[in-house]
């Protein structure tokens, strides 16, 4: 019940009052306990997300919490500005307010008392403390053109022209620079905001930028980034112990209208818990299918164990191909099933 659909109270007799905060109450007894029937609900799908349907409980795990934020921000809203009640044992447990961290800058405001003297007797008045209070601002992100100028100068006895060699681009001919590029792959597969979106999110700040455009930086960052990406490989496959997995992937297949099912393989290599220092690193690597040529290519060079998922393991007839064909021997044991190369 909003405020639009209240009834007259300065006409409700104490009967009718009562009722009326009865009724409310149980309202938002109701939504308490539906938001901490989300919550629970929520935690659970989040510990069963991993399998083969992890796809269609994350889209679950979406919707369930986009509820969640609507039943909190109407419970904010509808809120009664009058003193709250005691709190008891049922009431919904509020989330503990965090201390700002230190490493955000902070902007000084100081507000100083409009009377220079006592306002009672006219005294001189003197400083006695301060009270500190925060707020939390968001600046938003900016834009901005970086013009490169490289002056050219001429000999005045042979005309020879003189000029500095332009600077490196991250991708040649192209006017994003490097933070820009850092801002779009970080947005693209960290939080998950597509191309598209992107190019709207810059067209409201005034800069046209179209889909293909930002698609091309994403393939020249690529290319920048593959050395990189082969470092980690190197470092990764070193290790004598991995932990491998793969991940269904959805794919859009082009002409079709549908998704074909593609794999993320995974490879971490982490021996932190066994007291080494070595830094700990994960390589990904996608295939179209899962095909145990895959895991067999990339792991041509590699020598030592694998720990993986006992749903991720092969057949035992296609063990038995694999390690006729890649001398790799499978095994089981306490820790769980790996393979021993």
């Amino acid at each position: 019940m909003d405020a639009a659909t209240l009834p007259d109270l300065d006409q409700l007799d104490s009967q009718a009052l009562k009722s009326l905060i009865l009724s409310q109450r149980e309202q938002l007894a109701s939504r308490d306990l539906e938001i901490e029937h989300l919550k629970l609900l929520i935690a659970k799908l989040r510990r069963q997300q991993f399998g083969r349907s992890s796809e269609k409980r994350e889209h679950q795990i979406e919707q369930l919490e986009l509820r969640l934020e609507e039943l909190e921000a109407r419970r904010t809203k509808e809120t009664v500005a009058v003193k709250e009640p005691a709190p008891s044992s049922t009431a919904a447990a509020r989330p503990v307010r965090r201390a700002l961290p230190d490493h955000l800058p902070r902007e000084v405001r100081k507000f100083l008392p409009k009377q220079e003297a006592c306002p009672d007797c006219g005294g001189q008045l003197k400083h006695l403390g301060e009270d500190v209070s925060e707020i939390l601002e968001y600046v938003p992100a900016s834009l901005k053109v970086i013009q490169y100028i490289r002056p050219k100068l001429a000999c005045a006895c042979c005309d020879r022209i003189v000029q500095a060699a332009a600077p490196s681009r991250p991708i040649e001919r192209s006017i994003a620079g490097p933070g820009l590029l850092a801002h779009v792959l970080t947005s693209k597969y960290c939080d998950h905001l597509p191309l598209y979106r992107q190019s709207q999110i810059f067209a409201r700040a005034g800069v046209e930028l179209d889909r293909s455009t930002l698609a091309e930086w994403v393939g020249g960052s690529s290319r920048l980034l593959a050395p990189l990406v082969e470092a980690l490989r190197r470092h990764v496959m070193a290790a004598g112990k991995l932990h491998a997995d793969d991940t269904p992937v959805p794919v859009l297949a082009p002409g079709l209208g549908k998704t074909k099912t593609g794999r993320l393989w995974t490879y971490v290599r982490d021996d932190r818990p066994a007291g080494d220092g070595t830094p700990a690193a994960v390589w990904f690597a996608y295939s179209l299918d899962r095909k145990g040529e895959h895991p067999r290519s990339h792991l041509s060079n590699f020598t030592g164990t694998l720990h993986a998922l006992r749903r991720c393991m092969p057949s035992r007839k296609k063990s038995e191909d694999a390690r006729q064909t890649s001398g790799v021997r499978f095994a089981t044991g306490a820790a769980g099933p790996y393979w021993n190369r």
